[in-house]
């Protein structure tokens, strides 16, 4: 690492990544005092001096995403008055990512407001892990680094050397992502139209694409209740797809019942990345995990060392 002094910290929503992330960088996670008063009221200080130091701060937005992002103002807040030199929030599952535009009438632009948070929070530079859309690197007022995790399941997925293999996207809004994936693994493209009557509510109308007899990998930036996915994977099955259907996801958020739903769904595996932690409760047979920390101790290395990242992404 570079002789400027770098401390890793960590929040409370996903410490086992922070530990993985220094273990490859060869530094300790520093210690973050943080505790609740009996109100409810979060309180969080540095446990040793940052003064002059680049601090990167583990905190992804997990199920109680509300709580973990007032942790992050809180931490960030700490640190900005402890007179770190720059504070780089490492969050790869960023909060409110979905609500990134006015699809209806009297809507808010909430990942802008989160991002305007973090800003006024102290904040220097966020590292994020496949945003909901690339566009909003353009809501904050300083650099966003927004990693690509296609490879990570690529490379995987090469391993298996699966022939006629279709990736299919779940909806025409994640169509281009799934194209980029389906072009590194030299696979085809199917698209699964539908439309959404109401939140984590969704109905197939058709698949657009031959999919018939085909091994076919469902592919999508999140998984949250899993309606979409398993109504998915039905409208494959109809259409005549190959027994072999796989899904694979950057973001597990798995809100209930979607353990369940992925459990009972029939897919040959459930591919995803620990950008959230998953408890065991949520863990079900043929849930496979992947670890983002070596590319984001890869990351935090050349940004840290003042190197490009364009590499550590390809």
């Amino acid at each position: 690492m570079s002789s400027n002094p770098v401390k890793i910290f960590s929040g409370t929503s996903h410490p086992e990544l922070a530990k993985e992330i220094a273990k490859y960088l060869k530094v300790p996670v520093s210690e973050m005092l943080i505790s609740r008063f009996a109100c409810g009221e979060i309180y969080a200080k540095p446990a040793q001096t940052v003064r002059g130091m680049d601090v990167y701060l583990i905190q992804t937005a997990s199920a109680k995403v509300n709580e973990d992002l007032m942790e992050l103002f809180i931490m960030i807040d700490a640190l900005k008055r402890s007179f770190a030199g720059k504070i780089h929030v490492v969050m790869p599952n960023y909060a409110y990512a979905r609500q990134d535009r006015v699809a209806t009438p009297r809507e808010p632009i909430s990942a802008k407001l989160v991002a305007d948070l973090i800003s006024a929070a102290g904040a220097d530079h966020v590292i994020a892990l496949k945003l909901h859309a690339d566009q909003e690197q353009g809501f904050f007022n300083f650099p966003v680094d927004n990693l690509n995790s296609n490879k990570l399941f690529a490379d995987y997925f090469a391993k298996k050397k699966i022939k006629d293999l279709v990736v299919v996207s779940p909806d025409a809004g994640g169509a281009k992502e799934a194209k980029k994936f389906a072009d590194l693994l030299g696979a085809n493209l199917a698209i699964i139209h539908k439309s959404r009557p109401a939140h984590n509510k969704s109905e197939v109308t058709h698949v657009v694409g031959d999919v018939k007899g085909k091994t076919c990998v469902m592919y999508d930036d999140m998984i949250d209740t899993a309606g979409s996915v398993t109504a998915g994977v039905e409208a494959l099955r109809k259409m005549g797809a190959g027994k072999d259907i796989y899904l694979a996801a950057t973001h597990a958020v798995f809100s209930d019942p979607a353990a369940e739903r992925l459990a009972k769904a029939g897919f040959k595996e459930v591919i995803v990345s620990n950008s959230i932690a998953i408890p065991k409760e949520k863990r079900f047979k043929g849930l496979t995990i992947l670890s983002v920390a070596p590319l984001l101790s890869k990351v935090i290395r050349n940004i840290h060392e003042a190197k490009s990242i364009t590499e550590v992404l390809k």
